[in-house]
């Protein structure tokens, strides 16, 4: 029984909506923040990243950070740049992109749902990450970046959704980043009640993307119940876009690797011959069209990898996924990569960007670039049942969520 709760977002005055909205914190550094921001006072990446609103930038942790970042939202609320809603709402924010739609219920889902896991995770997170978020979401008193969750789909949430869509004109609809961004509120309350109900049938939410986030949302509600036990108050929440599985779309999330461990082409090739057999790619660059099947990039050659017989444990569900073969069979025995999400040699590509992009960070400097077959909602499913973690950069999630539209204030 999944709890989703209406709320009153501070959100952006219609006009301002695409001046606003802006990409999640965490896919740019703060060089790359500042540049974007440059020309617009509105972004809200100037809150997000309160580091890039100085000359000389601080460490992104400092106190000054975190307090710039409440003296802008505050700034801009009284100046009625965001607005926020007087009466309890759902919200939907739709993506277009490449024609492809996701629609997703913007609501705030439950802590106590997070710890008793009816809401599934499928990470590890990174205590210093989480205090980040923790220490954002306390000076603002409010969670402002939406977690990004699925579910298993439900006809009827769909049938009401989309009836809403078809009586009400958007209160948002602007393009950005390639992807058109649609919003509707849902202020009948009526509907809202009809929505909560339906998921409350529903037995599981699962976390696609923002751990981090979320494990920081709870761990501030849960702080701040000790000092006043409401179960009604809004720190017991934090702020969610809910989409059904149906409509994700999962990229691969490809990797590239500095150099091969010392040993020379001739060598590296001989050694992943040991498990994988290995043929010129089909294609130039080569993108794998099914499970266990790797492009491998190397001296300007792209190369097809498919693990032997008998080398996957496929009565595991960790050790069969294919970010699992490639680690536990090559990138840890061959490049000597035993921890991936810290190993400076190694690093991650959006599958979004494409395999050229692959081809070109080799032909920069890197040494070999491996495309994968993107991971299954299905396995992500199969992994967040069992109480499992997927190995790190698993899943890459396109488009993004932008940040700034809906903001949950914590009082």
């Amino acid at each position: 029984m999944a709890i989703i709760k209406p709320f009153k977002a501070l959100r952006p005055r219609p006009d301002l909506a695409d001046k606003v909205a802006a990409l999640p914190y965490d896919v740019m550094n703060s060089e790359e923040a500042k540049i974007m921001v440059q020309g617009n006072d509105y972004s809200f990446l100037r809150i997000d990243r309160g580091e890039i609103n100085f000359a000389e930038m601080p460490d992104p942790h400092e106190p000054m950070v975190y307090a710039k970042a409440r003296e802008i939202l505050d700034r801009m609320v009284q100046e009625g740049h965001l607005i926020q809603d007087k009466e309890d709402c759902l919200y939907i924010y739709r993506q277009i992109m490449d024609g492809r739609a996701q629609t997703g219920l913007v609501a705030c889902a439950s802590v106590d749902d997070y710890n008793n896991n009816v809401i599934k995770k499928h990470e590890f997170t990174r205590p210093d990450k989480e205090q980040d978020r923790i220490d954002h979401i306390k000076a603002l008193h409010a969670q402002t970046g939406p977690i990004f969750q699925t579910y298993r789909d439900q006809a009827e949430v769909t049938r009401v959704i989309n009836e809403w869509i078809d009586d009400h004109k958007p209160v948002y609809e602007f393009s950005a980043h390639n992807v058109d961004h649609i919003c509707w509120v849902i202020d009948c309350p009526t509907t809202v009640q009809k929505l909560v109900d339906l998921f409350a049938a529903i037995d599981y939410l699962y976390i696609a993307d923002g751990h981090h986030r979320s494990a920081a949302a709870c761990r501030v509600g849960m702080e701040m119940r000790q000092e006043n036990p409401d179960p009604k108050a809004e720190f017991n929440y934090f702020l969610s876009v809910i989409f059904p599985a149906s409509d994700l779309k999962i990229w691969p999330y490809n990797r590239v690797v500095v150099d091969l461990n010392n040993y020379s082409e001739a060598e590296f090739l001989q050694k992943v011959e040991e498990s994988f057999v290995v043929e010129r790619a089909p294609s130039s660059p080569f993108e794998p069209t099914e499970r266990q099947s790797y492009g491998m990039y190397l001296g300007d050659t792209w190369y097809k990898l498919t693990p032997k017989p008998g080398l996957v444990d496929t009565e595991d569900i960790i050790k069969d996924l294919d970010v699992a073969v490639l680690q536990d069979h090559l990138l840890e025995p061959i490049l000597n990569i035993q921890d991936p999400r810290r190993d400076s040699r190694i690093d991650f590509v959006g599958g979004i960007r494409g395999v050229g992009e692959l081809e070109r960070r080799v032909k920069e400097g890197m040494q070999v670039a491996f495309s994968m077959y993107p991971t299954s909602i299905d396995e992500i499913f199969d992994v967040a049942d069992s109480n499992q973690v997927m190995p790190p950069k698993s899943t890459w999630f396109e488009p993004k969520l932008l940040s700034g539209l809906f903001i949950h204030k914590l009082s």
